[in-house]
């Protein structure tokens, strides 16, 4: 975990303990140390234009993967995230948002719902109430979005809907390299080891085979390395991934127990509560960097807006 950057932020009170932003207790290097995720103010919907301003959001994304921002004013259309991105792609050279559905364009609604649902017929699991385990967005995409982001407009106010965060480098490092492990991060890095199903909801037409037909779903592996050479990038939901052979089976096994082995570790993971987000916070997270997990909505009002944006190939990867 040497991502996260040590840098000043706010004083903040959370859970009765004063801290300066979201300090968690990280193993590294054999020794305990606290790591702080960038917290970044926006007083005006303005800073989303300014060149400063997106060079810090930029940067931060860059190094540590995530960061959290304060809107200092309403913004319950999302002005500022949809000009944030639009300045991010103008200076810093970051794709514009996919659409999330078949029939929704940049942004979707994180809310539950049992009767409207946002595709036709077809619930997502982010329109239940039910929990959701560590994932990475877009797994299905080929190829998936670098960034997401979720905007808060309406918390839980009755203690669910926590957002938990896991590095994929230290997963990796912890519980994926060496000896035995070794063979299973190979085999998880293969292109064509597993299947990933395409949800119903989120099948476009783009998505067609050699014959014209529908596709729902694409071949993968689950880690992928970065620009320098490293098994740092991950592409991950459980619930639509099939192994395509008893070996990519095992190792689907083996990460299924890495990730168990890992949240079960204390300050292993970061947890952000209604607390840490409350109304007009914005989390920005790198999509492959991070894996994330949200437990059981207990509010039937929470409310979150989230886009994804930058789909590029993973690196070494061809469009």
């Amino acid at each position: 975990m040497r991502g996260l950057s040590r840098m000043a932020a706010q004083t903040t009170t959370i859970r009765g303990a004063p801290f300066t932003g979201y300090q968690r207790l990280l193993y590294t290097d054999r020794e305990y140390s606290q790591l702080v995720v960038p917290h970044l103010k926006a007083p005006h919907i303005s800073c989303s234009q300014d060149a400063d301003h997106v060079r810090q959001v930029a940067q931060r994304l860059q190094q540590d993967g995530i960061l959290k921002v304060t809107l200092e004013f309403a913004d319950d259309e999302s002005r500022y995230l949809e000009a944030l991105i639009r300045s991010l792609h103008a200076r810093h050279g970051h794709h514009l948002p996919i659409a999330h559905s078949a029939t929704r364009g940049w942004f979707w609604e994180v809310r539950p719902s049992s009767a409207s649902f946002q595709t036709a017929n077809h619930q997502a699991r982010s329109e239940t109430m039910r929990d959701f385990p560590w994932h990475t967005d877009c797994s299905y995409e080929y190829p998936p979005p670098r960034f997401f982001a979720l905007q808060v407009l309406q918390p839980d106010r009755f203690g669910g809907g926590t957002l938990s965060l896991m590095s994929v480098e230290r997963l990796v490092e912890e519980h994926l390299g060496g000896g035995r492990c070794g063979a299973t991060l190979a085999t998880l890095m293969k292109p064509d080891a597993y299947r990933i199903a395409i949800p119903t909801e989120f099948v476009k037409g783009k998505q067609r085979g050699s014959g014209g037909e529908t596709t729902r779903w694409i071949r993968g592996g689950l880690i992928m390395a970065d620009n320098r050479g490293r098994p740092t990038l991950i592409r991950f939901r459980e619930d639509i991934v099939t192994p395509l052979s008893d070996e990519a089976a095992a190792a689907l096994q083996d990460l299924k127990a890495a990730l168990q082995s890992l949240a079960a570790q204390v300050g292993s993971t970061i947890h952000l509560s209604a607390t840490d987000l409350p109304a007009r916070s914005i989390i920005l997270i790198d999509n492959r960097r991070w894996l994330h997990a949200r437990n059981h909505v207990r509010d039937p009002e929470r409310h979150l807006r989230r886009v994804r944006w930058d789909a590029a190939p993973f690196p070494g990867e061809s469009d």
